[in-house]
């Protein structure tokens, strides 16, 4: 996580109770600003938004084919793949 002090200056055992504070609350956070304002705080999460492409492989949806079992993969590598 990237973190960004704004206004201010923080010790790092400050940062690092910050850091776990967003941590807690949004898993997802990349980056937290830390705008400080005399004594008070604000915090910003920007969140990287990652998402998974689904398709349906051999009447399943999926995101990924890791999981498999080799007769699974078996089955996905011999389908016929139909062009456009």
């Amino acid at each position: 996580m990237k973190i960004n002090v704004i206004g201010g200056q923080l010790s790092q055992e400050e940062l690092k109770a910050y850091e776990k504070y967003a941590y807690d609350k949004e898993p997802n956070c990349s980056v937290l600003d830390i705008e400080l304002d005399g004594e008070y705080v604000n915090l910003t999460y920007h969140i990287l938004k990652l998402f998974e492409r689904i398709r349906r492989i051999t009447g399943y949806l999926v995101g990924t084919t890791n999981k498999w079992n080799a007769s699974k993969k078996a089955e996905l590598e011999s389908r016929v793949k139909h062009g456009l």
